[in-house]
Parts: C-alpha cells; structure tokens; sequence
C-alpha cells in the first residue's frame, strides 16, 4: 500500500531508518512507543482534530482559481493551507507534536526553522498550551525573515541565529538536534517536516494526512467523485506535499513535486545520510553535503523527507524544478489575478504549473501552503 506505514525499522522502500547518536536512539524509541499509542487513541485523536478545528480554523477550503485558470487553459484548484491559523499548514504537525509531548511529560519545545512558518506554529502551540520553547534559526534567514522572528518573539520564543555552516535550514537543525540531546528529559524536539530520524517522517506525514483527507473529499464534491488529474506541492523536506499526495496516492491522480532548481534533493541529489535519515542529498564526490540554493528560505535544504525518496524511486510520484525567477513571475501572477499573494515557497509548485505545456485541460490540484506576508519585503527589494 502506497504511503502506509514505513517497516519495523523506520523504512520507506531503501529510504528512511534511524541514524543517530547512542544518546539520541533512547529518545527516538521513546517517541515512536508514544505516537503509536496516542495515534491509536481515539480520545487523541478526536482533540487533535478538534484543536485543529477549534484554534487552527480547519477544514480550510479548496479555491476556483477561476481567473488564472482561464488564462492558462486548464482548471486550477487551490486548497488554502495559508488560511489556517499562523498563515501555513505547519500549525498541523506542530500541534500534533506539542498535545503527543504533554502527554509525555514533557514541558519544553525546540524546533529548527527556516522560512519562520515553522517556529511560528510551534511558539504558538507552546504559548497555547503553556510550554517553554526556544527556535533555532539560520542567521541568513534571520535576516530576510525579519517579520517571523518578531512574531515568535511576540509569541514567547527564544529564536538562536545560527552562524555555523551555510546558516540557513541545514546549519538550524544541526543545532536544534545538538540541543535536543542535551536537554531530551524535559524536552521534545518538534521537527518541522517529514525528514530525520525514524519516526518523524511518519509521525509528521500522519499529522499532516488530514490536508490530503480534506482535499479528496471536496475534490470528490467538485468533480462528481473523481480525483484531479494532477495534484502539485513545493518540496524542500517535503511535509506539506506528504500530507497532500497521502489523500491521493491510492488515486489515479498524477502526483508532482516542484523543487526549487538550486536545492533539488530529488533530481539532482544521490543517496546519502542527512539528520538521521538515508535519503536523496546533495552531495559533492567526496560525500561532503552541498549548500542548496533558493529565493525561498522554507525550501532551502539539501535533502528530502525519505518517504519522497521512495515515492520518486518507485515512480508513484515525480519530481520537477523551477528557477528563482520563475517563483518570482508567479509569485505575482497569482497575486494580480486571484488576489491571493502566496509564499515564496508554494510559488514554486505554481510556476510548475504556468510553465508545463501539458497541463493544459487539465484539473490541477496545487496545494497553497502559506501566505506571502512574510515575503513581501523580500520582494519589495526584489521587484524595485
């Protein structure tokens, strides 16, 4: 079955497993023990979802993009991700993560971000449910993500600039993990996306399902039961699209994930050992890891969730990339002809869908992750 669960040992096909510190193997088990016996839980579950429902603003509906579809020639569907609660779809994971950490007694939260959607979401879980949380953050992304850093601050987060490496996503979640280890009795690391060690890029897919859930039951009320004949979202690790393809994946739906073109895990990468996951890494003959490259700091990572590994491997998705200025014309396309400004990040899957010639009379299902708030002055500088 196409997106169930990975194998005993935390494996999508080759993809996946657990690399880690013999100080972090205890921790992993112990939250993989808690998910399972949470996610099981029907009392867990039904306040997951009602949170969600309640604080996060769900179901968030799926959009005619009437206008920009009659100019491309096709039917575009968007399903809004950047109405829920903190702009993104990233509130679902984190609150999954912060309700499965209080329950295991734990009364910290440390993430990694990039884009800063990432850190939002779980300083406002934390603020909401009473927990310290700290968010460490490439210094590059620090600066062109001012507007997200004030907002977690005005939220309650420590945010920890992250000066090593390249200082962008990558450099964060090295630090974040090196933190974790040091702290893992009261803490919980909230990983942002479906990538790292064994069961994250489960657990994260699995909070995120109930985007795919949604989409297929409002794509089955606006095509008389059928399915798109194309489902689209932006990949950096890939969260976003793995809660979007899990809806469709048992479909005859085609399923693409658009990568910027200077970060593309999938298409230009090898397989490799990245925070504790074997997957696609771009890496250079001597196995040392390459800094990825894109107008989008959510995007900015030289790896990719296992899980889309295994998709692109086995064929049951496929895996595009788009350049910096292609982002940018459709950064504004959207804008001017639906009055929806979308993030850098889900530009990307749109400029996919604006450039491919074979779309064209097709239904297209594209998953807006985010809002472009946080992007505008970016590309006020960008565009003056």
């Amino acid at each position: 079955m196409v997106m169930a669960e990975p194998s005993s040992d935390g494996r999508f096909g080759e993809f996946g497993g657990r690399f880690v510190p013999e100080s972090l193997v205890a921790a992993c088990e112990e939250l993989e023990a808690a998910f399972r016996t949470a996610w099981s839980d029907p009392v867990f579950v039904a306040e997951f979802h009602r949170v969600l429902k309640d604080y996060g603003g769900r179901p968030s509906p799926v959009t005619e993009a009437a206008q920009l579809s009659k100019k491309l020639g096709l039917r575009l569907l968007l399903k809004r991700e950047d109405l829920n609660h903190t702009g993104s779809h990233k509130i679902n994971n984190v609150v999954g993560q912060a309700l499965l950490a209080a329950r295991m007694g734990k009364t910290k939260l440390v993430a990694e971000t990039g884009a800063g959607q990432h850190g939002v979401a779980t300083a406002t879980a934390a603020a909401m449910m009473g927990m310290e949380c700290k968010v460490y953050m490439g210094a590059v992304d620090v600066e062109r993500q001012a507007l997200n850093v004030f907002r977690m601050q005005l939220l309650g987060a420590e945010v920890v600039p992250v000066e090593s490496g390249s200082r962008t996503l990558k450099d964060a979640v090295n630090e974040a993990m090196r933190h974790w280890v040091a702290v893992v009795e009261d803490t919980h690391y909230c990983l942002g996306s479906v990538m790292g060690p064994h069961p994250y890029p489960w657990m994260v897919r699995e909070f995120h399902r109930v985007i795919g859930d949604e989409a297929r039951e409002q794509c089955a009320a606006l095509l008389d039961g059928g399915v798109p004949d194309v489902v689209t979202a932006c990949v950096g690790g890939g969260s976003n699209a793995a809660g979007l393809f899990s809806g469709f994946a048992d479909s005859d739906a085609e399923l693409v994930g658009v990568e910027p073109a200077g970060g593309a895990a999938v298409t230009r990468g090898v397989p490799g050992v990245v925070h504790g996951m074997l997957s696609y890494l771009m890496q250079d003959e001597d196995g040392q890891v390459l800094e990825a490259q894109s107008i989008s700091a959510g995007l900015d990572y030289p790896g990719v969730g296992p899980e889309h590994a295994h998709l692109a491997k086995t064929g049951r998705a496929t895996y595009e990339t788009v350049t910096d200025a292609e982002v940018i014309d459709a950064f504004g396309l959207l804008s001017r002809t639906e009055g929806i400004i979308p993030a850098l990040e889900s530009a990307h899957a749109l400029a996919w869908v604006v450039r491919d010639e074979r779309l064209r009379g097709k239904t297209v299902l594209l998953n807006l992750s985010g809002r472009g708030d946080k992007d505008v002055n970016q590309m006020m500088d960008i565009l003056k």
